[in-house]
């Protein structure tokens, strides 16, 4: 199983972290293009400890950045097959994490763009304890074929609360995704919110990004 790592950054408040944050980025980059939101939310987290992983492959198409599935026809069939294999190596990096930290998985939050949020949703609802919540940007919920639906869903064994954000000029996975995913997930008993941003494309905005914060913060509040 490949092994991932990334940068890291510890809590503001300079004590033990009492949470963690995980960034998975999109197709293309790699963790350095997430690491700077653990600094703009360290004032609503301060005990919380973020990690923004490098997806386990080098991008395809790029001389630079990272994936964590190859894309070649952009399909659910090839999404699927994308996050089945890279599941293994995210949920042992979620749990060595959370074993440096000495946190359990309901202290713990997902954070994913664009691929990195097909991924913090398949693992998310796959982990053998709920973690505190899924915040996801500009991305899908991915399925299988309708014959393998039925196994699949018997794989999610956790339902954390989901807020997915998604701007409304999205050129690169297009806005649909976000309805199509609030009804999916809710099909599965997922407790999840919407967010369209509009004006946005492909991307993260100010509004996005407030938003995500006081979803982290009250799903990590202090129990």
């Amino acid at each position: 199983m490949t092994t991932i790592d990334g940068p890291r950054l510890p809590p503001a408040s300079g004590r033990p972290a009492t949470s963690l944050v995980v960034l998975l980025h999109g197709y293309g980059a790699d963790g350095r293009d997430l690491i700077d939101l653990g600094a703009y939310w360290a004032p609503l987290l301060p005990d919380a400890a973020f990690v923004a992983p490098h997806a386990p492959e080098p991008c395809a198409i790029a001389p630079v950045g990272r994936q964590w599935f190859a894309y070649v026809e952009r399909n659910d069939r090839e999404r699927w097959t994308g996050v089945e294999a890279a599941h293994a190596a995210l949920d042992a990096f979620l749990d060595a994490e959370l074993a440096r930290h000495g946190l359990a998985d309901d202290r713990l939050a997902l954070v994913g763009f664009s691929q990195g949020t097909m991924m913090a949703l398949h693992t998310g609802l796959r982990r053998r304890a709920a973690p505190a919540g899924i915040l996801g940007y500009s991305g899908i919920h991915v399925l299988p074929a309708e014959r393998a639906l039925e196994a699949a869903d018997a794989r999610i064994t956790s339902r954390p609360p989901v807020l997915l954000i998604h701007g409304d000029r999205d050129e690169v996975i297009p806005p649909v995704a976000l309805n199509r995913a609030l009804i999916t997930l809710r099909q599965r008993g997922i407790a999840v919110e919407g967010h369209m941003c509009h004006g946005l494309g492909h991307g993260i905005d100010e509004d996005g990004l407030n938003l995500g914060g006081q979803f982290l913060a009250h799903v990590l509040a202090a129990r």
